[in-house]
C-alpha cells in the first residue's frame, strides 16, 4: 500500500489551520480529486473522489482527533485508504501541517500512478493549495473541536 507524506508550513495560529482542517466539506476546495464530502455525524464522512478519471465513492470515518494536534481517519468501505492529519505550532502564527495518506491502488491507471509517483505530486499541490486557501481567507471557515480517542484494539490510524 503506498504511503505519502508532505508538510507545509501556513502563515496562521495552529488553531486556525486546525479548525479549517475539521471542515470536511470544504475540502474540494483544496484537495485534488476530491469532489465532495458529506458529513454524516461526528465520526463518519461519505467521500466522491476522482482520480486518474476513476470516480469513486466510499465512506470514512474518524478514528482519532485531538483539537490542536491530529485528524485520523480510514475508509470503512469501498476505496481503502487511510490518512493522518498533524499539526505542530511553530511560532502563534504560523503551523507546521504534516499529511500522511496509505491508499490501495485498484485500476490500472491507479497503480500506474502509484509507481510513477504522481500520487505524491497530488498531495503536495493539495498541501500547497491548503495554505493558499487558509492564508487567503485569514479565518477558518467553523470549527469542531470535539476529541475522539483512538480504538482500544488500535486498528485505526
Amino acid at each position: 500500500m503506498p504511503t505519502v507524506e508532505k508538510s507545509i508550513d501556513v502563515n496562521v495560529p495552529i488553531s486556525t489551520a486546525y479548525n479549517q482542517w475539521t471542515q470536511f466539506e470544504s475540502f474540494p476546495h483544496f484537495l485534488a480529486g476530491v469532489d465532495s464530502i458529506t458529513q454524516l455525524d461526528d465520526k463518519n464522512t461519505h467521500w466522491k473522489v476522482t482520480v486518474g478519471g476513476v470516480t469513486r465513492e466510499f465512506d470514512a470515518t474518524i478514528t482519532e482527533q485531538h483539537p490542536d494536534e491530529r485528524v485520523a481517519w480510514k475508509s470503512t468501505d469501498g476505496e481503502t485508504h487511510a490518512g493522518v492529519v498533524t499539526f505542530h505550532r511553530l511560532a502563534d502564527d504560523k503551523t507546521r501541517v504534516t499529511v500522511q495518506l496509505d491508499w490501495k491502488p485498484e485500476s490500472f491507471v491507479e497503480k500506474v500512478g502509484a509507481v510513477l509517483q504522481i500520487d505524491d505530486a497530488q498531495i503536495s499541490k493539495s498541501v500547497n493549495d491548503f495554505k493558499d486557501y487558509i492564508e487567503s481567507q485569514g479565518a477558518e471557515s467553523g470549527a469542531w473541536r470535539g476529541d475522539i480517542d483512538r480504538p482500544s484494539d488500535a486498528t485505526g490510524r
